[in-house]
């Protein structure tokens, strides 16, 4: 047994084993020899024994250096001492096994109990090595993390360690009483070097945490010294992906399914580097340290994916990871990826313990990309260090998360808490499938873009009466109604369908379709070039599916919904941290594709199928890929968030004043909006770019999201604390009676009757989404590239 007293020295207790006379002789000569060492390193021993007791061992090393170097020594000598141990077994086994033996196996069952009586005499030394080994590792912990903390405390100033009454530490006398109470709860306040004085409490919450200021009598200096960091390596573009998929590891189905999708691309990726290089020219790019934390797919999250990915399972999760990998890695940054919650642990260096404590070391990555399920590993095991470093975290979050359900305190005052809500981040931290929440960051994934002759041949192989059903899962093909429908539909066209099934058909798939079973990516995109249409049932909603038919040169058939699929009306989007409203299965193809690639109607209008039915058969269409869905679109798109959001600075520059002349807004000709002013400056740091912002009144009951785009443009949420203020709503000529600061998501804005102006406090609560009829919003928008709606026209 080990301990640190107060005064920091080591107590070694227990540590005599019974031996044979002349093995413990030579251990007796290795042991002083080691007293002799410390000694002469500047140490002070004593040993003695009380009667019947165990020997007691105390040993004092002074300074720092010096211990690290007695660590070494003992470290080579206790090797030493082991190598003598087993030329010494092997001699004594010759001549006296059997008393060896009965020795040995005594020795063992006091340090190993349990041990097989039957064991060879070699397992037995080793066992005895092994403890020795533990006591070198004990005493290795001890001195890093507890003796380093007491040796250079001068002896006059050992007893001042008394909780110090500072206004700048308001929680230190609190934590220090938490600490006398619970410091033993978490193994990882003892791996710091806490030992239950007051001096380890303070030192711990002073140095590791940061709940109470240094001790005078500290070393300041190396105590708050931040470590230098690595010299800035440029990124450059790679177009061999080999590495990445030894990265991305191996043994789950998820993963397999992974490589072979990054391997699919590779060719189109390594193009697509080119275009990006080409069009940023000479622009530099810092390589960026980024671990990827796939949650979703650790046991500890119970990976329910992996099984279903051969079952016809959902894949759209897979395909987005899989294409952000390689984004990553084509832009040349330096990637760890993890799939376990030790690998997590290792590379983030958490301690060993519960999680209480912060991490280990500074956080070594610029960026971590993870998922709800991987945020909440992080939140678990990384301590207060989870609130230092979350700003360099970015959420791959499908279906978005608004600024009401992040909010932790609004979230839980007003009815907007749900299980996956309440982070507190930046909302823009949170990336999506599609660009449905401007509030978030569109994220995306790619399809296989092809080229001009591939889209000529598929166009000529078009069969005009062919049909592929949307659903490989048989609980898709459940949906009630569907007979209605698939009856019309089979009078004009074949009907094919990609449903899994093991032996059987699945008894959901009516007889006149012709099921191909799960197929393979390649043949699946075969089947979607001869077709003419994909057709949909209402689920699963927004996948990758349907962008693929339609860059094959399908016609994507979807259900319109009435009343529209919300959180408040349907099971699958109850709990998920979103209010928005879903009128079809997949919205972005109907907003932002449409019609002729897109056609959305109301199954269970007979007349209005059966004429949609009618009208696609006569509509030609050429193969379409919106170009952010392609890999160059991608790659730009993350290329510019990785240079662009920052979202561990401080708050932004402060809005302008009201009524001063340095105010950078303008009312347009028409005075239906503002807009930056073309001789103000644009403000520094600030992305999107100041001069593509334009601020509208919204009409009432209208969200910031359907009133930039009436308009032709979006909302842009970085924008809204150049809005927050007088200023604003006086230029638009808004008569404001008063003026009121309050949390609220839909602020700022404009309420009548009353005629009161509400300014937004709280700059987490910012919201593009949200509406009520008794506000008029305040918006901010801005102009977009055209294909690229996540960047506006300078945004690159």
């Amino acid at each position: 047994m080990i301990t640190v007293n107060p005064d920091g020295k080591i107590m070694v207790r227990r540590c005599l084993v019974t031996l044979r006379p002349f093995r413990l002789f030579v251990l007796g000569i290795g042991f002083f020899t080691l007293c002799f060492l410390m000694t002469s390193l500047g140490g002070q021993f004593s040993a003695r024994r009380l009667g019947d007791s165990p020997f007691t061992i105390r040993t004092e090393v002074l300074g720092g250096s010096e211990s690290r170097g007695v660590l070494r020594k003992m470290s080579e000598l206790l090797e030493l001492m082991v190598k003598r141990m087993d030329m010494l077994a092997r001699l004594e086994n010759s001549s006296e096994s059997h008393h060896m033996a009965s020795d040995a196996h005594l020795a063992a069952d006091r340090l190993t109990p349990g041990a097989g009586a039957g064991a060879g005499l070699m397992e037995r030394i080793q066992a005895i090595a092994q403890n020795v080994s533990d006591i070198a590792v004990k005493v290795d912990q001890i001195l890093r993390h507890s003796l380093l903390l007491h040796s250079k405390v001068s002896e006059g100033r050992r007893d001042q360690c008394e909780a110090p009454s500072d206004p700048k530490f308001p929680d230190c006398s609190g934590k220090v009483e938490w600490m006398r109470a619970r410091w033993t709860s978490d193994p990882c306040y003892a791996f710091f070097g806490v030992d239950g004085t007051e001096c380890s409490f303070l030192i711990y919450l002073s140095e590791v945490e940061w709940f109470c200021p240094l001790l005078p009598w500290r070393n300041q200096t190396a105590a708050r010294t931040a470590p230098k960091s690595l010299p800035k390596v440029q990124a450059v573009f790679r177009s061999n992906l080999s590495h990445l998929l030894e990265l991305m590891g191996s043994g789950k189905e998820s993963l397999i399914f992974m490589k072979k999708r990054t391997k699919r691309l590779t060719a189109q990726w390594a193009i697509a580097a080119q275009r990006l290089a080409q069009k940023l020219g000479d622009i530099r790019r810092d390589q960026k340290q980024i671990l990827i934390h796939i949650g979703f797919l650790t046991e500890e999250s119970g990976d329910v994916f992996s099984p279903r990915v051969m079952k016809g399972g959902p894949l759209g999760e897979m395909v987005q990871w899989a294409d952000i990998l390689a984004a990553l890695y084509v832009l040349g940054h330096s990637l760890r990826v993890t799939v376990s919650l030790k690998e997590l642990q290792s590379n983030l260096g958490v301690p060993p313990g519960r999680g209480n404590c912060p991490l280990t070391m500074p956080l070594p990555f610029d960026l971590i990309y993870t998922d709800y399920h991987g945020l909440q590993q992080m939140k678990q095991h990384m301590g207060l260090s989870f609130k230092k470093y979350r700003c360099r975290i970015r959420v791959i979050d499908t279906f978005g998360t608004e600024p009401a359900y992040n909010h932790e305190e609004y979230a839980t005052l007003h009815g907007y808490r749900t299980n996956w809500g309440y982070w507190n981040l930046n909302p823009m931290q949170f990336m999506t499938m599609f660009p449905h929440t401007p509030d978030n960051s569109f994220m995306g994934f790619v399809s296989e873009e092809l080229n001009e002759t591939e889209k000529q041949l598929i166009k000529g192989g078009k069969a005009s009466n062919m049909a592929v059903v949307y659903g490989k899962e048989a609980s898709i093909w459940k949906l009630q109604g569907k007979e209605k429908f698939l009856a019309i539909l089979n009078k004009y066209m074949e009907i094919h369908g990609t449903v899994y099934y093991e032996s059987q058909r699945p008894p959901e798939v009516p007889a006149f379709v012709k099921n191909h079973g799960l197929l393979p990516q390649p043949e699946f995109q075969q089947l979607l070039r001869k077709a003419k249409l994909f057709i949909g049932f209402g689920f699963p909603y927004e996948g990758p599916a349907p962008l693929e038919a339609i860059a094959n040169g399908c016609i994507f058939l979807q259900s319109r919904f009435s009343p529209p699929h919300s959180s408040l009306n349907h099971e699958f989007f109850r709990g998920k941290p979103t209010s928005r409203e879903v009128f079809s299965q997949h919205p972005y193809a109907e907003n932002f594709i449409g019609k002729p690639h897109v056609w959305t109607v109301d199954y269970n209008n007979s007349e209005e199928f059966e004429a949609a039915i009618k009208a696609i058969m006569n509509t030609q269409v050429d193969p379409y890929l919106p170009y952010e869905y392609t890999c160059t679109g991608m790659l730009e798109r993350i290329h510019a968030y990785i240079q662009h959001q920052d979202f561990c600075v401080g708050p932004g520059p402060a809005p302008p004043a009201a009524h001063t002349a340095q105010s950078p807004f303008v009312l347009a000709p028409n005075a239906t909006h503002l807009e930056w002013a073309q001789n103000a400056s644009s403000v520094p740091r600030a992305w999107p770019p100041t001069n593509s912002l334009q601020a509208w009144l919204a009409a009432p009951g209208r969200a910031c999201t359907d009133a930039c785009l009436d308009h032709g443009l979006v909302c842009e949420p970085s924008f809204f604390p150049f809005l927050n203020n007088q200023d604003a709503f006086f230029k638009l000529q808004v008569p404001c009676d008063s003026t009121e600061w309050e949390m609220h998501h839909l602020y700022p804005a404009f309420a009548q009757p009353g005629q009161e102006c509400y300014l937004q406090k709280e700059p987490l609560l910012f919201s593009c989404a949200g509406a009520s009829t008794k506000y008029q919003r305040l918006c901010p928008c801005r102009d977009f590239r055209k294909g690229q709606v996540a960047l506006c026209q300078g945004c690159l």
